[in-house]
């Protein structure tokens, strides 16, 4: 696995400026055997490998295999209008390998919502929570928990979330439980952390997110192969997102703020609600709704765009400045226990809920270009890696 990391990085690049050496290159590094080799921007490429049938962002994805085809899934969201009306309930499925997406069955209560979250077991992706906006723009966190059958094309109702949060992150562990890390709830972020079991279909609390509690973070997980006679742990990593900062006089409003933090958990998949939190070097800057997932092939978690600027839901930051989307992606190693600089897409998109790997690439669907136009793009980013 060849790769630079971000201390590497940055001293490559201030040497780069001293030198006026070309800016044409990533440079790379295998941190094993401390060789490195180049990646030209024509050796990588953000592909278009489809279209949904509508543009949408801030949609839950997930994928599945359904016959032996790898099939990805987007759920809810919101539509190219990005007003209250357009919240959605809508679904897709895209036959990656094909290059063809159609509508599907959408949520069954057909309730619009925005930041919902979805993870797959078994071969049934579970979609958690989100949040509806009203016309006079009050928002509430939904707790609906539903599990689609990809096979079939059918939901069924699962156990409500506790406590309901949107914009929270989703890591499938074990083929039985998945964690819901922070998040927000109704008025404020949460710093919860909720363990689905899917074979009781029911819920626990695991140790709570020890950093400053979080909404459109992003992170991943990977579980060591099962071991005879020893614990078989699942290794998570979760950054960045928009934190809630008070006000600092009386009467003053609160803010949001980007946040800064990365916290790489460890937990013994046979005691799940026990995580072991470490915090670790954060990306530089903290950037808010990623895509992001684990890649247990790569033994990294990979974090793709985003943007450094946080918004509710219409693209336009917090601040009154437009956001704008990152084109950079980074991958962290869970053996060396840091960052690394990956090739970066051509294409810099934001307002995801999660990412798929799928043939040596990560595809997004949907989400936000550069004008903050909703897409319906399904976009393979080649990284730059390879076993």
């Amino acid at each position: 696995m060849k790769y630079m990391s971000l201390a590497a990085a940055g001293a490559l690049a201030a040497c780069a400026t001293q030198t006026g050496a070309p800016a044409q290159y990533d440079v790379v590094a295998d941190v094993q055997s401390n060789t490195t080799m180049t990646i030209t921007t024509a050796d990588r490429a953000s592909a278009v490998i489809a279209r949904l049938p509508e543009a949408v962002s801030n949609n839950a994805v997930a994928a599945a295999r359904v016959d032996g085809r790898a099939m990805a899934y987007s759920f809810a969201g919101l539509h190219a209008g990005k007003t209250w009306r357009d919240l959605t309930a809508d679904a897709y499925e895209c036959d990656l390998a094909a290059g063809q997406c159609a509508e599907i069955a959408g949520l069954p209560d057909g309730v619009g919502r925005l930041a919902a979250v979805a993870a797959t077991l078994e071969d049934r992706i579970y979609i958690f929570g989100g949040y509806t906006v009203a016309g006079d723009g009050s928002e509430t966190s939904t707790p609906e928990v539903w599990i689609f059958d990809p096979a079939a094309r059918t939901y069924s109702r699962a156990a409500d979330m506790p406590t309901p949060v949107d914009d929270a992150v989703a890591l499938p562990v074990g083929g039985r439980y998945i964690y819901l890390v922070s998040g927000w709830h109704d008025t404020d972020n949460v710093d919860l952390v909720q363990l689905y079991d899917a074979q009781r279909d029911e819920w626990r609390q695991a140790t709570p997110w020890p950093g400053a509690p979080v909404f459109g973070h992003a992170g991943g997980v990977i579980a060591d192969p099962p071991q005879t006679g020893g614990p078989q742990m699942a290794h998570m990593v979760i950054c960045d997102g928009v934190k809630v900062v008070p006000g600092s006089k009386p009467g003053e409003d609160r803010r949001f703020e980007p946040s800064a933090e990365c916290w790489e958990g460890r937990a013994d998949i046979a005691q799940p609600e026990i995580i072991d939190w470490t915090q670790r070097d954060s990306l530089p800057p903290a950037h808010y709704r990623m895509a992001a997932t684990g890649s247990a092939r790569l033994g990294l978690t990979v974090f793709i765009g985003g943007t450094d600027n946080p918004y509710n839901y219409n693209g336009v930051g917090y601040d009154g400045a437009p956001s704008a989307p990152s084109a950079h992606a980074w991958g962290y190693d869970f053996t060396a226990r840091e960052f690394a600089v990956l090739a970066d897409p051509d294409t810099g998109t934001m307002d995801h809920r999660g990412l798929i790997e799928w043939n040596g690439r990560f595809v997004t669907l949907g989400g936000m270009n550069a004008d903050r136009q909703v897409m319906d793009a399904v976009i393979a980013h080649d990284i730059g890696l390879t076993e």
